[in-house]
């Protein structure tokens, strides 16, 4: 049996067209949706989605193409085309969700890939996002811009999954378990903290979504540098409160992340938290605390 999150109710929600997402919901008061990262599903979010829910509606979709939720097929072949996991199409389904379940107007955290969905939800939406917690991330365009050397070989799967369609899929999908399973063993400080029922979980779901998975980063490589660059010098900022978390590197992280955060949040906290990436399951009441932080704000 699929984990779950203990509490939480499931269901199945349009959000485009031929697009459903899987959700999980629970509690009441002030929508939070939590958006999560690579290689995992909502799951990563189980404990710091149930403290949450103590005072909070607390929403935790998988996003297209992950998990159980609905994974449409990129067809298109060039860098300006590939929209169907762009950011954009990704945060879009986010509001949809949001506002199929009753919340006009919502808090906003995301992790790794999610966060990358949860700026662009911001910035494309900033009528709706009333708070926004991003977790390990940087701005896509950014990201591209602080790697290089050999420093950014531990980004090789991101120049791996941005080639063009073909070959990236058979190499991945040929050992997915090894290479899906690669980034959980060396992201994470805390082994314990993925228990083996969860790992397979992820690896489960990685394994059926090697396409869309792939096509989820080949668009960061190509139209969300596009978008971000056009928000960038058209002057567009993030405009709520925003919180950004990094994992601890000390001098090896290379790059100030709060001065590249405040570039484009002037209400921003930033704080470092003693972890590996998968920071909601390595820490998860250090990061509910900070979230509900960022809610008073």
């Amino acid at each position: 049996m699929t984990p779950a999150i203990a509490g939480f109710d499931y269901q199945r929600v349009p959000v485009a067209d031929g697009v459903s997402l899987n959700v999980a919901v629970a509690g009441s008061g002030t929508p939070i949706v939590l958006l999560h990262g690579f290689p995992q599903t909502h799951l990563m979010w189980r404990h710091v989605a149930a403290d949450l829910a103590a005072d909070h509606t607390v929403i935790c979709p998988d996003l297209r193409g992950y998990g159980a939720s609905d994974k449409p097929t990129e067809t298109e072949h060039t860098e300006t085309e590939h929209t169907v996991y762009a950011k954009r199409t990704m945060a879009a389904d986010i509001v949809a969700l949001a506002r199929a379940l009753g919340h006009e107007r919502f808090a906003l955290a995301g992790h790794d890939r999610g966060a990358l969905v949860a700026f662009r939800a911001a910035l494309d939406h900033p009528e709706v996002i009333t708070h926004l917690a991003v977790l390990d991330v940087l701005p896509t365009l950014d990201m591209w811009q602080v790697m290089r050397g050999t420093s950014a070989a531990v980004g090789f799967h991101l120049y791996l999954m941005a080639q063009p369609p073909g070959l990236p899929e058979q190499m991945i999908a040929a050992t997915s378990d090894a290479f899906f399973g690669h980034f959980l063993d060396i992201w994470t400080n805390d082994p314990q903290a993925i228990p083996a029922d969860v790992r397979t979980a992820y690896l489960d779901a990685c394994r059926g979504a090697v396409p869309s998975i792939v096509a989820d980063y080949r668009a960061s490589a190509g139209i969300d540098v596009l978008h971000d660059q056009a928000d960038w010098d058209a002057g567009n900022r993030l405009r709520m409160p925003v919180t950004a978390l990094q994992q601890d590197w000390g001098a090896a992280l290379g790059f100030d992340a709060a001065a590249l955060w405040r570039a484009w949040a002037s209400d921003l906290r930033h704080e470092t938290v003693t972890c590996g990436h998968f920071m909601a399951e390595e820490a998860p009441a250090d990061i509910a605390k900070i979230v509900r932080d960022l809610l008073t704000r």
